[in-house]
């Protein structure tokens, strides 16, 4: 499909399948290599990352945990500009390398916010690793030290991103047509 409808919103595909499972693995390599002889935590984010951990897991050789939180500021499309914690994090990170994954970083808030509960912890370490970045829509100065695609400002679906619930399963990423 390279056109769909999705509530009362039209997709054109922007990114396949395939390119994401290229970009995918070239993350998980340099995750190998930057924690070869490690045990680091992964940290997903749900809703939308379990795609992205799945898919990263199977091309991790390390030694690695993973473990979920819940954090969200997204209504519908739009970000809602405040942040709240949903699930908490219920193992010990202090002295753990803890490497947060997350399915997209767009203003950078929810991110932001979570580096700070984080770092509250005395991880020895804290890396983000994103499927998607926007820089033009950063409002906070984040360092994602993996990223697997940075994109334009534009609201995209599919491959655990949802537009009001809905295209999470889609395995191609599809983009807004602005109308």
């Amino acid at each position: 499909m390279s056109k769909i409808k999705v509530h009362d919103r039209e997709f054109v595909k922007s990114i396949s399948r395939e390119e994401i499972a290229t970009e995918v693995k070239r993350v998980a390599e340099r995750i190998n290599k930057d924690y070869a002889g490690k045990r680091p935590l992964l940290l997903g984010v749900l809703n939308g990352c379990f795609m992205f951990v799945s898919d990263l897991m199977k091309n991790l050789e390390i030694e690695c945990e993973i473990s979920f939180v819940k954090f969200s500021s997204y209504q519908g499309s739009e970000t809602t500009g405040k942040v709240n914690q949903v699930i908490g994090l219920s193992e010990s990170i202090e002295g753990r390398d803890v490497i947060i994954l997350e399915d997209i970083v767009d203003t950078g808030l929810t991110m932001h916010k979570m580096l700070e509960t984080l770092a509250e912890s005395k991880p020895a370490s804290l890396a983000v690793a994103s499927l998607f970045l926007k820089p033009a829509r950063l409002r906070v100065p984040i360092e994602v030290k993996y990223s697997a695609f940075e994109i334009a400002d534009r609201f995209i679906l599919g491959y655990g991103l949802d537009y009001d619930g809905l295209g999470r399963n889609l395995p191609d990423v599809y983009e807004v047509v602005e109308q």
